[in-house]
This record gives C-alpha cells, sequence and structure tokens, in this order.
C-alpha cells in the first residue's frame, strides 16, 4: 500500500473483532498498555464486559458492544457507534470466530455454514465498514488474524480451515484492488501458530477424547505481541509467527503430498488428549456461552503448563528487514575477501 506519514504513528482507536477472550482478549489488552481507546466486539456479554474492565484498568478507554461478526449490518452500527463516541477508527483487528472439531461427514450443512458466516464473512463484514471509514480519510490500517491452517488445512478442522483459506484469498485479491486504486489504506495478515485459548474449551467438539492445539502450543501473548506489532508495521505483507507456522507453510509448498500422508498419520492424535471428552460441556456454536449462566473465560486456555513465550522465530519475523540485510552484507563481505585472497 502507499505509506500515509500519520501512519507512523501509533494507532489511537482500535477496534478488536472476538475480544471476550483468547487471542482478542489478549490483544485488548497489549493495546490497552498504550492507553489507546478501544473498541470490544463479542458475543459474549459477560466476557467483553470483563475485557472493558481490564483495559479501563490499564489506562485505556474502552466501549464493549455484543455483536455477532456475521450480520453486517450490526457490525456497521457498532462501528458507527465506536467512531462516534471514540473517535475515527485507525486500526482493525479482525479476529472472531468459531470451529466444530470432527470428522467432515460428521459436521452438518448448516453448522458448516454457520462456522463460514462467522469465521470468514466475520473477517469480510468487518474489513468492509472499516474500509467504508478509512478510504475517504485515505489513512488506516486492517489487521487481519490468520492461521498457519490458511495455508495448510488439517484433518477434523475442515470448516475452519476452508474459512482462514478463504480469509487469505479475500485478503490477496483485496490488497491488489487496494494498490490499483491507491486507496493508501493498509491490509496486513499475521499467520498463528497453535495457541493456548478458551477455544478447546467451548468449541463444539465430536472428537472421542478431549481436543488440544496441535503442540507446539504458544500463549496468547506472543500472538497478541504480534498482531499488536503488525498494527505498527502496515506496510508488511504477512508475519509468520512461530517455527510451526514457517514449517508449516514452507512445508506445505514444496511437498504438499507428504504433508498429506503425515497429517493423516498424526492429525487426530495430536488434535486431542488422552482424556475423554464430556458430552454434556457447552459449545459457543450458536451462542456465546459466557453469558449470565456460563463460565466467563480469559485469556488463556487449560494448557498453561505446556505452552511457551514468543522464540528466536518470532524475533526473526519481526526484524526480517535488519536480518536479511545483515546476511546480505555479510555474504558482500566474505565474496569481497574470497576476491581478494584469490587475487593474491
Amino acid at each position: 500500500m502507499l505509506f500515509d506519514k500519520r501512519a507512523e504513528s501509533y494507532p489511537s482507536v482500535v477496534v478488536v473483532t472476538g475480544a471476550s477472550a483468547g487471542v482478542g482478549r489478549a490483544v485488548a489488552r497489549r493495546f490497552a498498555q498504550r492507553k489507546v481507546k478501544l473498541g470490544l466486539i463479542a458475543r459474549g456479554e459477560a466476557g467483553l464486559s470483563k475485557a472493558a474492565e481490564e483495559v479501563r484498568a490499564a489506562g485505556g478507554e474502552a466501549l464493549a458492544i455484543p455483536v455477532d461478526v456475521s450480520d453486517p449490518d450490526a457490525v456497521r452500527a457498532a462501528a458507527d457507534r465506536f467512531e462516534t463516541e471514540l473517535g475515527p477508527i485507525d486500526c482493525w483487528v479482525n479476529n472472531a470466530f468459531t470451529s466444530v472439531f470432527a470428522p467432515f461427514q460428521e459436521v452438518t450443512p448448516a453448522e458448516f455454514r454457520r462456522v463460514t458466516e462467522v469465521t470468514y464473512l466475520g473477517y469480510v463484514n468487518g474489513t468492509r465498514v472499516a474500509l467504508e471509514r478509512m478510504v475517504p480519510r485515505r489513512w488506516g490500517t486492517i489487521v487481519q488474524v490468520g492461521s498457519a491452517l490458511a495455508y495448510r488445512g488439517i484433518p477434523l478442522q475442515t470448516a475452519y480451515c476452508g474459512a482462514k483459506h478463504a480469509i487469505q484469498g479475500f485478503t490477496e485479491a483485496l490488497r491488489c484492488e487496494m494498490i490499483h486504486d491507491r486507496t493508501n489504506v493498509n491490509v496486513t495478515m499475521v499467520q498463528l501458530p497453535a495457541v493456548n485459548t478458551p477455544q478447546f474449551d467451548w468449541v463444539l467438539s465430536r472428537l472421542p477424547r478431549r481436543a488440544q492445539p496441535v503442540p507446539p502450543i504458544y500463549q496468547p501473548e506472543v500472538a497478541a505481541d504480534a498482531i499488536v506489532f503488525a498494527a505498527d508495521h502496515p506496510q508488511r505483507r504477512e508475519f509468520w509467527v512461530g517455527w510451526s507456522t514457517a514449517l508449516s507453510i514452507l512445508g506445505n509448498r514444496l511437498v504438499p503430498r507428504l504433508m498429506d500422508f503425515y497429517l493423516a498419520r498424526t492429525g487426530y492424535g495430536s488434535q486431542q488428549t488422552d482424556a475423554p471428552r464430556d458430552p454434556d460441556r457447552p459449545s459457543n456454536l450458536w451462542r456465546p456461552v459466557d453469558g449470565p449462566d456460563g463460565d466467563v473465560h480469559g485469556a488463556h486456555g487449560s494448557f498453561d503448563d505446556r505452552s511457551r513465550q514468543a522464540g528466536p522465530q518470532v524475533w526473526l519475523s519481526k526484524h526480517r528487514g535488519s536480518v536479511v540485510g545483515a546476511t546480505m552484507s555479510a555474504a558482500g563481505g566474505v565474496a569481497a575477501l574470497a576476491n581478494r585472497l584469490r587475487g593474491r
């Protein structure tokens, strides 16, 4: 995208979808440390209320609006209210999703449609209302929270993988249009690894055992830090978080057939713990589970003891330009030294 001088400063009004728990909750906390104004969107009112309290405790300003992102009119109405009460939106973070853990033939058409409407069309709706406001002003940033599964599908998550692939294709097509139109608005995408969030406690599952993230598992603060970094550096097309994300994307480019067989062999067991699934556990596919009679989930899931903080790959992803420059300089120096030695 074209670079606007105003984009050099950090965003001051940020909208985060899926802000009631998990990565969205961690992103809201991270932005709140800068004392920004935050518009928070999710379906669960109890979780939104807690997220808003955390933002205010950190010194930020929060306006929480319960919205189902699959409803474009509701998303647009929320954006209007954010701009009226908080000011012009600088950054919009699309993060809300839902899913189903089950083999494809055990997912009903209605369930598949619901995952698609929330996880994919929710991003489309958020992007549309953000652009409606940002394009006339010729500034702003949209951050699409993606996944390694946007490139490499895995078994037992056909609806979610399909939606993430759709977001990737949609964002690439949109980016081309924005460059053509010289909108001066930035759109970037952050591809995440497995993250320790409450989704594994509330996503609809028909697996025989309890669902889990595919190891290695990262804490949601790692994802949040990368998303905020992307908002600060929106000229970067994409960010990969974690070695597992990089290896999944590159492996699928190089040896996709081998990846098919590997995931067919390991993908079922790696997504389940040894504990049996609780058949009476509520799910959030059709309605939030953090209502008056449900639990209020935070950023973290149930896998703290197995989750890691940022590693070297995250640092390398953030400083890719410097690393490439240093590597090229070093290579040039070695080549020059070799030429001098050959001359002697």
